[in-house]
């Protein structure tokens, strides 16, 4: 397992992260704008907990798409490391393994701290990052990817980033997690509406593949706009603070990407090969944007 740390890097597709810091960060925020104080210590290793079961849900994910042929050299999905011949799946596998044994160490602090329902939380993220590809499960190949990683990445990140500060599990953080939930699982589904060929061809199924190409184009759409949608809803009834409205700055990027996406009938499919990324830094930005609406809300009542 001796490999470079660029390799490692690139295997945890670190580029990545940015799905899971957001949510736990907007937990925090949350908890500033109702108590006014972070604990700084239980925060970063809320924040690194939550990149361990990331980095080991796509150790695992690449493992187990590359012995089911599901990553090929033609495909765009994956680090691309095991199609590429530059790491043994066993490392990879293991590697995950590792990660998510990390995450648990950091996990049995947090219970130190915070008692019984991180166990919970920790559970959950594990078997959920796991089981995203491995069987008997494998909910990835079953068409309920999106709907996991809305409810791990989104509710369960922002949740757990929350309970961690306050000590209490209240319904607002998962009201709040919303918006950011349904974006980064559009990540997802623009990952898979951009395969849909290839994972046709491979006999499994994702919610873009059974629903094909047109109508797929119009829910990713649907979903940028719900976005949307509920931020304003959440300020409204003043589940939110005013500012997070600074989040609808990134509408121009929003409309940027699905642009691509609406497009894609009319374009070669290499045109689809970073709508993930764009929908990537489009949840980071709206996510960053919507946990400073939280921080400045805290000092400024209207």
């Amino acid at each position: 397992m001796s490999y470079p740390v660029k390799i490692w890097v690139q295997a945890v597709r670190a580029f990545s992260f940015t799905a899971s810091i957001t949510p736990v960060l907007l937990g925090t925020a949350l908890a500033f704008y109702q108590m006014g104080t972070i604990n700084v210590p239980i925060m970063i290793a809320a924040v690194f907990g939550g990149l361990l079961l990331h980095a080991g849900t796509n150790l695992v994910s690449d493992y187990f798409d590359y012995t089911k042929g599901v990553d090929r050299e033609e495909t765009f999905g994956g680090s691309r490391l095991l199609v590429e011949k530059q790491m043994q799946p066993r490392h990879v596998l293991f590697g995950g393994i590792i990660a998510f044994g990390l995450a648990t160490l950091i996990g049995v602090y947090l219970f130190t701290e915070r008692g019984w329902p991180i166990i919970a939380f920790g559970i959950t993220g594990i078997a959920g990052g796991y089981f995203y590809t491995a069987g008997p499960i494998g909910y990835k190949y079953r068409a309920l990817g999106e709907v996991l990683v809305f409810a791990l990445m989104g509710p369960l990140m922002v949740w757990g980033g929350h309970f961690v500060q306050t000590g209490r599990l209240d319904i607002l953080p998962l009201l709040i997690s919303i918006p950011v939930g349904i974006l980064v699982a559009a990540i997802l589904f623009a990952n898979n509406l951009r395969d849909i060929e290839d994972d046709t061809a491979t006999g499994y199924h994702t919610q873009a593949s059974m629903i094909g190409r047109k109508i797929a184009r119009i829910v990713y759409g649907g979903m940028l706009f719900c976005a949307y949608l509920v931020l304003a809803a959440l300020v409204i009834l003043r589940h939110a603070p005013v500012f997070a409205l600074l989040a609808i700055i990134t509408i121009p990027a929003a409309l940027k990407v699905n642009k691509v996406i609406q497009d894609s009938l009319k374009s070669e499919r290499s045109h689809l090969a970073m709508v993930d990324v764009m929908t990537a830094q489009l949840h980071f930005q709206f996510g960053i944007l919507l946990t400073i609406g939280f921080v400045l809300g805290h000092f400024f009542h209207f």
